[in-house]
């Protein structure tokens, strides 16, 4: 059997980082992908993805991205119940993911608390060949 999901899309929200008893790292997003189809409208239609990663991958997709970020997802369909508050059963398909690469530029995916330095006009930067894209 095969169970492999690759989803590219933007955070719906920012990410939602939790710790469980054994203080293992697990965190929560919405990626929001654009479908191919059109609605009754004309307009795109979105699909509002759920997807978990844990540990080391959960605290980077935590510190590194925000909503708006641009991500690639690789992982698994999970599907699972849970009893509400109510007493019913709920139901809840979500992607695990193995992998979160941040496709944003490098700007974009700066630590979500550190705020990067303004330059004046009449400043002058330095760039090595190696920063360069091309």
């Amino acid at each position: 059997m095969i169970n492999r999901v690759v989803l590219v899309g933007r955070l719906s929200r920012d990410p939602d980082l939790r710790k469980t008893p054994n203080n293992a790292s697990v965190v929560s997003f919405t990626v929001a992908v654009d479908d191919r189809t059109k609605g009754a409208n004309g307009e795109r239609t979105t699909s509002f993805i759920p997807c978990v990663c844990w540990n080391a991958i959960a605290d980077n997709v935590a510190k590194y991205t925000k909503k708006g970020s641009l991500v690639g997802v690789e992982g698994r369909i999970n599907q699972r119940t849970y009893k509400k508050a109510d007493g019913t059963n709920a139901q809840v398909i979500e992607i695990i993911a193995d992998s979160v690469q941040f496709l944003g530029p490098k700007a974009d995916n700066a630590p979500v608390a550190d705020v990067a330095p303004t330059i004046e006009a009449n400043e002058s930067i330095d760039i090595t060949e190696d920063d360069l894209p091309f």
